[in-house]
């Protein structure tokens, strides 16, 4: 029975892949999109170093703590180092607090009080962590599952004799170079926002989600559905006839919001977690069928497999029929 019911499982799963995917990442790509500074990556490398190992102990510690009277495993620690330089992933999350500073002929990455948006000098960092940690993050995994591991052994392994990205002399930026953009804080409801898409990204079919702020749909309507404006009598009809979520008249929502003083991030937030809510509800109902079904199937071939006689209601009913037959055919004769 439990084969059956995993069977039924990964279709339903399956076919709600195919239904709740929000944003398809085969969308058309916004034109101009940021991308790193290639040429600042060897500036920065060092400071982005030190930062990476800043980050690994504290957030090896973290999860040491939390599991605590239990051991962190090796692979736990890896999984850490794999993802310390991806956004995507909660760990890379440090890399929207930093900002890259110009000081004199030199450039700084510094920490911020806040959470930043990710624009060009985000991904730069991004590009220094990535080139930064390579394919050692397996030599550093092991050095910090080490008993007595500590922060200044891991730069020394990783910023040195690993990467090297703080061995020699860093030459100085040229002085034709073109200032880097205003770090901007990131308004806390798009903040939250982006955790909730990510949280929901190992969902079946979420992994093509993108995130796009308001801006972004404003700017570009093809992200959020593509084509020309529909006429009103169209759009009340998609209304009555579609549960799905509808973006275009989500924004609309968005900007009557504003108009009469709320928030249209409310809106937003409050929409998705709707959508995430109906979600749950109709997945349990799903479940709870496809399991009655699979119950039902599987007492039916029990019985077939063990020989089970029919029930005496069933043998009552077949009897009587029997004679019925064996009545009318006496009175024909």
């Amino acid at each position: 029975m439990c084969t059956f019911f995993l069977f039924f499982l990964a279709v339903f799963l399956l076919c709600l892949s195919s239904s709740c995917t929000l944003v398809d990442a085969k969308k058309k790509e916004t034109k101009g999109v940021v991308t790193a500074r290639k040429e600042d990556v060897k500036y920065i490398k060092c400071g982005v170093c030190e930062e990476i190992v800043k980050q690994l102990s504290r957030q090896v510690k973290k999860k040491r703590d939390k599991i605590a009277p239990k051991k962190l495993t090796e692979f736990q620690i890896i999984e850490t180092a794999e993802n310390i330089c991806n956004m995507k992933r909660e760990e890379g999350d440090w890399i929207l607090w930093l900002d890259i500073v110009e000081q004199g002929d030199k450039l700084k990455v510094v920490e911020q009080q806040a959470e930043g948006e990710c624009n060009t000098e985000c991904r730069t960092i991004e590009r220094a962590c990535q080139e930064v940690m390579g394919d050692y993050d397996t030599d550093v995994a092991e050095f910090l599952y080490k008993p007595g591991a500590q922060r200044a052994g891991l730069s020394k392994l990783l910023c040195k004799d690993l990467s090297k990205a703080c061995v020699g002399k860093v030459p100085p930026v040229p002085k034709d170079r073109e200032p880097g953009e205003a770090f901007t804080p990131k308004p806390t409801k798009d903040a939250e926002m982006e955790r909730l898409m990510r949280s929901m990204s190992d969902m079946p079919g979420a992994g093509g989600m993108k995130m796009y702020s308001r801006e972004d749909l404003t700017n570009n309507p093809d992200l959020v559905g593509g084509g020309p404006e529909v006429s009103d009598d169209d759009e009340e009809e998609d209304d009555d006839s579609d549960d799905d979520v509808d973006f275009q008249n989500l924004l609309r929502e968005s900007k009557s919001t504003t108009a009469v003083g709320k928030s249209p991030q409310d809106s937003k937030v409050q929409k998705v977690l709707d959508v995430v809510s109906q979600i749950g509800i109709e997945t349990g109902r799903l479940l709870q069928s496809a399991k009655e079904q699979v119950d039902r199937t599987a007492a039916q071939l029990s019985d077939w497999w063990y020989g089970k006689k029919p029930s005496s209601k069933s043998s009552t009913a077949s009897k009587s029929k029997t004679k019925s037959r064996s009545g009318s055919s006496s009175y024909e004769l």
